[in-house]
C-alpha cells in the first residue's frame, strides 16, 4: 500500500486534481461574505433569503448539469461552471443593492451546480484507468486537503487586501484571477476523463434522462440514506457557518470597548480592522487543520468503517451545535471559536467517508448524476433552512436556533443512520 501511495502522490493529474481544488478555493471574500452583507444594510433575514435564491438555482440545475456532464462531457461541464462563477464574482463586485446581488447569487448558484459531483466523477475515471480505485477515500482526502489549503491561505491574504483595497468590494474582483486559472488547469485535463456518451443534443432526451436516472437512484434505499445523511450534514453545517461572523464581531467591538486589546497589537488598530484581522486568522486556521484532517481521516478505516463514521459524526455534530447553544449564552467567545473549530474540521472529514461508502453504491454511468443528487438535495435543505434559521435568529435569538437544530439533528439521524455494506 506504501508503494501504491508513493506513486500516487508523483502522478501528475493527481497533482492537477489537487491544484484544480487549491484553486477553486482561494475565495478571498468567504471570511467577511456574511459582515459585508450587512455592512450594506441587511439583515440577517434578507441575507438568508439571498442565500437561498442562491442554492435555490443550485437544487433547480443540479441534477441536470449532472446527466449533462455523463453524457456530454465533463470537461465542457466545468469550464462552464467557472464562466459562471467568474460572472457572479463580476455582480457581487458592481453591486450596492439587493437586486443585483441577487443575480449575482443567480450565477454563482449556476456555478456550484455544474461543478458539484463532476470534478470527484473524474477522479473516479482517473482511479479506475489506473487501478488504484480501492485508494479512493486516501486520494479524496489528499486533493481535498489541497483545496483546504487553498481556503487557509486565502483567508490570511483576505487580511491583507480587505485593509489595503480602496475598498471591501474589490475582493471579489481580485477572486477572478484564481478561476482563470481553474480554467485554463481544466483545459489541460486529459481528454479520457471527457467521457462524452452522446454526441448530439436533443433536448427531449437530456429531459427524459433527467427522470430515468433520478428514479433508479432512489429506488436504492441504502444509497438514498447515504445521500440524505451527507447533503442534510453539509446543508446544515452550511446554513450556520457564517453565524461566527456576527457574534465574533459583537465580542470584538465590545472587548474593544472596555479595553480588552489594551497594550496590544491591536491598541492601534481600528476597531473594523481588528475585525478583518481576527476573523481572517480564524479562517484561516480552520482551513489550515482541515487540511490536515481531510489529509488524515482515511487512517480512521483502520478502526472503523466509513459508514459508521458517518453515522457517528452526525451525533456529534448535534453535541457540538447543542453546546453552541449555551456558549452563546454565555457569550464565551473561546468557546464559540473551539466548537466552530470542531464542527469545521469534522465536516471537512466527513466529505472523504462519504465519497467512500458513495463510490461502493454507485454505477458508473451514473457517477456525477449521483453526486449532483448529493449536492441538490444539500442545496434544498438550504433553502429551507438558511431563511428559517435567519428568521429565528433575528426574532428570537442565536442561542434558541443553535438548541432547537441541536435537537433536530439528534431526531433525524435515528432515521437516517447508515449501515456497512
Amino acid at each position: 500500500m506504501t508503494q501504491i501511495h508513493d506513486e500516487i502522490k508523483k502522478d501528475r493529474q493527481i497533482w492537477k486534481f489537487s491544484l484544480y481544488g487549491f484553486l477553486k478555493d482561494l475565495t478571498f471574500f468567504e471570511p467577511y461574505l456574511l459582515i459585508y452583507l450587512m455592512g450594506l444594510g441587511l439583515n440577517l433575514f434578507q441575507i438568508g433569503l439571498l442565500f437561498a435564491v442562491r442554492e435555490a438555482i443550485t437544487y433547480i440545475f443540479e441534477v441536470p448539469s449532472g446527466v449533462f456532464a455523463d453524457h456530454y462531457g465533463k470537461k465542457k461541464e466545468l469550464l462552464i461552471c467557472f464562466s459562471f462563477y467568474i460572472v457572479s464574482f463580476i455582480f457581487f463586485f458592481i453591486g450596492t443593492h439587493v437586486a443585483i446581488i441577487s443575480i449575482g447569487m443567480v450565477f454563482f448558484g449556476l456555478g456550484e451546480a455544474f461543478r458539484s459531483g463532476t470534478h470527484k466523477a473524474m477522479i473516479y475515471t482517473y482511479l479506475e484507468q489506473k487501478s488504484w480505485f480501492a485508494h479512493k477515500t486516501y486520494v479524496y482526502g489528499r486533493t481535498r486537503s489541497f483545496s483546504l489549503l487553498g481556503g487557509s491561505i486565502s483567508s490570511f491574504m483576505s487580511i491583507l487586501f480587505i485593509l489595503n483595497l480602496p475598498s471591501a468590494r474589490w475582493i471579489f474582483a481580485l477572486s477572478i484571477i484564481p478561476y482563470v486559472l481553474d480554467f485554463m488547469l481544466i483545459l489541460s485535463y486529459p481528454d479520457s476523463l471527457d467521457e462524452r456518451r452522446a454526441h448530439e443534443w436533443h433536448w427531449k432526451d437530456f429531459l427524459n434522462e433527467n427522470v430515468v436516472q433520478v428514479k433508479m437512484i432512489f429506488k436504492h434505499f441504502e444509497l438514498s440514506k447515504i445521500l440524505v445523511s451527507s447533503s442534510l450534514y453539509d446543508g446544515i453545517f452550511k446554513s450556520i457557518k457564517d453565524y461566527i461572523q456576527p457574534i465574533m464581531k459583537v465580542t470584538i467591538l465590545a472587548s474593544v470597548g472596555v479595553g480588552l486589546f489594551k497594550s496590544s497589537f491591536m491598541e492601534k488598530m481600528q476597531p473594523d480592522d481588528t475585525i478583518v484581522i481576527v476573523l481572517g486568522m480564524t479562517y484561516g486556521i480552520f482551513y489550515l487543520f482541515s487540511a490536515w484532517v481531510s489529509k488524515n481521516v482515511h487512517k480512521l478505516n483502520r478502526y472503523f468503517d466509513s459508514a459508521k463514521l458517518m453515522t457517528y459524526s452526525f451525533d456529534l455534530m448535534g453535541v457540538f451545535v447543542l453546546a453552541l447553544s449555551f456558549a452563546v449564552k454565555s457569550n464565551a467567545i473561546v468557546l464559540i471559536v473551539a466548537l466552530f473549530f470542531i464542527l469545521n474540521m469534522m465536516k471537512d472529514a466527513r466529505r472523504p467517508l462519504f465519497v467512500d461508502v458513495c463510490g461502493d453504491y454507485m454505477v458508473k454511468e451514473q457517477r456525477a448524476t449521483v453526486m449532483s443528487v448529493d449536492s441538490q438535495l444539500k442545496a434544498l435543505f438550504v433553502v429551507i433552512l438558511a431563511p428559517v434559521l435567519g428568521f429565528v435568529a433575528d426574532r428570537m435569538s442565536i442561542q434558541v436556533l443553535f438548541l432547537g437544530l441541536a435537537v433536530f439533528i439528534f431526531t433525524i439521524n435515528r432515521v437516517i443512520k447508515i449501515e456497512p455494506k
